[in-house]
């Protein structure tokens, strides 16, 4: 027995045969369009206000609606701009070709349409159709009556679906985009040089994260994909560029949640002759200032929440924070065993392969950072969890390193950057060995270190997740709402 949706597929081919029969390609090579829905809508609202004599308009879009009146019939079609309506008055009136094509119309089929712009007595804004093509068949159904695909996992897996039948998912999209280009038009105001690194890079470094591995055969040889922006841009800075930024696509072969995917785009920054805490100032002023572009306020709505972006953000030393929300003061267990010890007490199962850099991330994870709900700096941080950061001048167990939190996220990170090539290479040397005995691969990036050894100047870096930030913008609860294509698990 076929199904529903296996006999409305059958009778759409049925149409399509029907279609090709009678001489029509159902799938022509192009379309000249004179306005997209929302130019012909503002043209129609000239018009009414006699700024323009214009009322024809050649438009074209996806058929979402159709409703027989009578002898007449309208029909909805959406493009990327909007939505507009369509009149086909007294259907009996078109050609014979015309009126067959029409009943072969199906909702889905993307439509080219020319007719006089005008006003129904329901207010709504409509083209009067004069002639009409088919541009595209739908062989497929749409989601039930245009009512949304709610089936989150179809959503993510056809996330074209999703944008058809959903007007808030292609919002959020367009609004990352928006995003993204407030923050490039802001480093670029800044005098920042943006850059391309390579994707493949021969060591995994820059980060703690697992790697994905690939083989390039024709030089014999794995490769990485980038775990990190960091040494690349840090070779550029060396080469002589005062400030340089990439926004990229990062790898990291680790778990999935509403707040992780495989493959994120990543936005790091390097400046010259500046510190973490100019690095702040600036991270506070690119964030407010974007917020303030897009929503015309410095307050957001995330969740239950109101976040508020004006600066200046809050301040927290890490180690009064983690004292604060769990009651262990990291300084009192200067040993990993101490301090796995002290954090059992709290309940917690522990990774025994994780060092005391890790625990303490842990304890970040798990106790501060749901409560960072207003954007928060918690600065410096034990120098075991900061490889390629600098040591704070009074106290070298600390590094001048920053996260920001919002929203009960990280959302972004900041060095002071280490340039000393000799101390970098036993940092480098150190997180080698605590790797290799967690199992993890870790490659020394030798070229990075000759680098280093021609000079780097005081330099200040930035990393900021830019899917958190879309989340944060667009009041979405989990990262795969702001990704197109987010990874899943393969169907059961």
């Amino acid at each position: 027995m076929t199904s529903r949706l296996e006999r409305i597929a059958q009778q759409r081919l049925e149409k399509l045969e029907r279609i090709r029969a009678r001489g029509i390609n159902p799938y022509p090579h192009r379309y000249k369009r004179t306005h997209s829905t929302k130019q012909a809508v503002v043209l129609l609202e000239q018009k009414e206000e006699g700024s323009t004599q214009a009322e024809e308009v050649t438009v074209a879009g996806r058929i979402i609606a159709r409703r027989l009146m009578g002898k007449s019939a309208f029909v909805d079609i959406h493009d990327s701009s909007g939505k507009i309506q369509l009149l086909f008055q007294d259907i009996n009136k078109f050609t014979e070709d015309q009126i067959q094509l029409f009943n072969d119309l199906d909702i889905g089929d993307i439509i080219g349409t020319s007719g006089k712009l005008i006003r129904t007595k329901s207010d709504e804004p409509t083209v009067w159709v004069g002639d009409f093509t088919l541009l595209a068949k739908s062989l497929k159904p749409l989601p039930e009556k245009w009512h949304g695909l709610s089936d989150v996992n179809m959503r993510y897996r056809q996330r074209y679906l999703d944008i058809i039948s959903n007007p808030e998912v292609k919002k959020t999209f367009r609004v990352r985009s928006q995003i993204i280009a407030a923050i490039r038009q802001f480093l670029n105001q800044q005098g920042f040089l943006e850059v391309e690194t390579p994707i493949m890079q021969p060591s995994a470094g820059g980060a703690l994260a697992r790697p994905f591995i690939t083989h390039h055969h024709s030089l014999e040889r794995d490769f990485y994909l980038r775990i990190a922006l960091e040494l690349h841009l840090k070779r550029l800075v060396i080469g002589g560029f005062d400030r340089v930024y990439e926004l990229g696509r990062i790898f990291r072969n680790e778990g999935i949640s509403t707040k992780h995917n495989p493959e994120f785009t990543m936005l790091e920054s390097y400046q010259t002759y500046a510190d973490y805490g100019d690095v702040m100032s600036m991270l506070e002023e690119m964030v407010s200032g974007t917020t303030k572009q897009l929503k015309g306020s410095y307050k957001v709505k995330f969740g239950d929440s109101t976040i508020d972006f004006e600066p200046p953000w809050s301040r927290l030393e890490l180690r009064q924070a983690i004292k604060k929300y769990s009651g262990i003061d990291f300084n009192e267990h200067p040993d990993t065993d101490s301090l796995r010890a002290e954090m059992q007490k709290l309940k917690l199962e522990i990774d025994p392969a994780k060092d005391r850099g890790r625990l303490i991330d842990e304890l970040i994870s798990t106790f501060v950072e749901p409560n960072l709900s207003q954007p928060t700096f918690l600065v410096d941080y034990p120098v075991d969890m900061s490889p390629l950061a600098k040591t704070k001048p009074a106290d070298k167990s600390l590094v001048e390193r920053f996260e920001a939190f919002a929203g009960g996220m990280e959302i972004a990170n900041a060095f002071t950057e280490l340039n000393d090539p000799l101390e970098q290479r036993q940092r480098f040397l150190w997180q080698q060995k605590k790797r290799q005995v967690e199992n993890d691969v870790e490659t020394i990036d030798e070229d990075f270190l000759t680098a280093l050894e021609y000079g780097m100047p005081p330099t200040g870096g930035l990393g900021v997740g830019i899917d958190r930030l879309v989340m944060l913008l667009t009041n979405q609860q989990s990262i795969r709402e702001v990704i197109l294509f987010p990874q899943l698990k393969e169907k059961e």
